[in-house]
């Protein structure tokens, strides 16, 4: 856990962590299988609630803009493979999940928080989406996200800041 007011997250122009994940496909993916390739990563709470259902779908229902750029969305929670496959399953996700269960991805990225909820706390995932540029650098953090019309504000610092 960082210190309060430190940045927790790895910085833009930092090589991008690398790991290896399960994903939601039964494949075993490394971020480094997508070198050469924008990468959106971003990662969610929970499956199939609110916010995440919300933010899932804004990304499905673009991704034919995020394909044909030639970006790869990945999403990535602490649920199960069987949690990724029935929220893709209900919602017609066309892109990858990773599974995330002892939250290592999620450590490396800075993303599992100390989170209060109506008084309690307790450790979780902070809503944040990194775009890792084509050599595997991180480009830009959106921290504190909010799911609904994300997916648009993602396509557009893309556009203007890597094509």
């Amino acid at each position: 856990m960082s210190s309060a007011g430190a940045h927790p997250y790895p910085p833009v122009g930092t090589k991008a962590p690398g790991f290896s994940a399960l994903a939601s496909d039964g494949r075993k993916l490394k971020l480094a299988d997508f070198q050469g390739e924008t990468v959106v990563l971003y990662f969610y709470p929970k499956d199939d609630t609110p916010g995440c259902t919300k933010e899932a779908c804004g990304f499905r229902d673009s991704h034919d803009q995020f394909k044909r750029a030639g970006i790869v969305v990945l999403g990535v929670s602490p649920d199960s493979a069987d949690s990724h496959r029935r929220f893709i399953e209900k919602f017609d996700l066309p892109f990858t999940l990773l599974i995330d269960e002892g939250h290592k991805i999620c450590e490396s990225y800075g993303v599992w928080q100390e989170k209060s909820n109506y008084g309690r706390k307790n450790m979780g995932v902070a809503r944040t989406t990194f775009v890792i540029d084509p050599q595997g650098r991180i480009a830009h953090v959106f921290e504190k996200v909010r799911p609904e019309g994300h997916e648009a504000e993602v396509l557009a610092w893309i556009n203007a800041n890597l094509r």
